[in-house]
């Protein structure tokens, strides 16, 4: 699974890679070296817009943790921060963010465990590595989004009646990341941007083929400290390489 990310991008440079036609510059995103569940994080998604019924491309901030339309209670985003790509089109939960509501996830790299066995002179633990393109690109991160409405807020126009909620699509692993755990998230590559968002486009088949490896493979992974266990923790010092001894 991926279950924590990098995205310190400044919103207005994301505008600008992705081709952003809307974005509300009173949404902001402080950036974060440790994007936990729950937190939110900025996405890249294309809308109809009612009055002129054109697709616009925008910048929204969303709380990482899909909830299903039918849920009954936010809670549930807690368990469903990713989708595995061999079920995302027929699972209840996924299949119609799938056909309708695809997203890009901006990250500059994510978090994944490695199991170290125990020893006669330290214990079993897990050692955080950061995965991040060789090349330093953003990672478009392939991602569902979804709508719910709390059921407990009688006003559609109060605060928290309504939630936007996402997942990411994760894979086998391969490459860097395959030598530190079994998963990883999916990225959309730049050419494809524009056919993964269009939410006029339904060929589940078409679809699934968009979906690569992040950095057509060419990943780095180094171990980090340890620090980034801890979802408290965020600063740039959490991309410190490794204490000696810890990887």
């Amino acid at each position: 699974m991926c279950g924590r990310y990098v995205s310190t991008r400044r919103p207005e440079d994301l505008a600008a890679t992705f081709d952003v036609a809307r974005w509300d510059a009173d949404q902001t995103l402080d950036p974060s070296w440790n994007v936990a569940p729950t937190d939110h994080v900025w996405s890249v998604l294309e809308r109809v817009e009612r009055d002129t019924g054109e697709i616009t491309r925008q910048l929204r901030p969303l709380r990482w943790g899909l909830v299903p339309s039918w849920a009954k209670s936010l809670n549930v985003g807690a368990k469903m921060i990713n989708a595995r790509v061999e079920t995302v089109a027929e699972k209840p939960a996924y299949r119609r963010a799938f056909a309708k509501r695809r997203c890009l996830l901006p990250a500059d790299g994510f978090y994944e465990w490695q199991a170290i066995a125990a020893t006669k002179t330290a214990k079993a633990r897990k050692q955080p590595y950061f995965i991040s393109p060789e090349d330093g690109q953003v990672m478009a991160l392939a991602g569902l989004y979804e709508f719910w409405r709390d059921p407990d807020v009688f006003d559609d126009e109060a605060p928290g009646a309504w939630w936007t909620t996402c997942t990411l699509i994760t894979t086998e692993a391969t490459d860097a990341a395959g030598r530190v755990h079994p998963r990883m998230p999916l990225a959309i590559a730049p050419d494809d941007w524009s056919a993964w968002l269009d939410p006029a486009h339904h060929d589940a088949d078409e679809l699934r083929a968009l979906l690569a490896a992040p950095a057509a493979g060419h990943l780095d992974a180094r171990a980090v400290s340890t620090a980034v266990n801890n979802v408290r923790n965020n600063g740039a010092h959490l991309l410190d390489d490794a204490d000696d001894g810890q990887a």
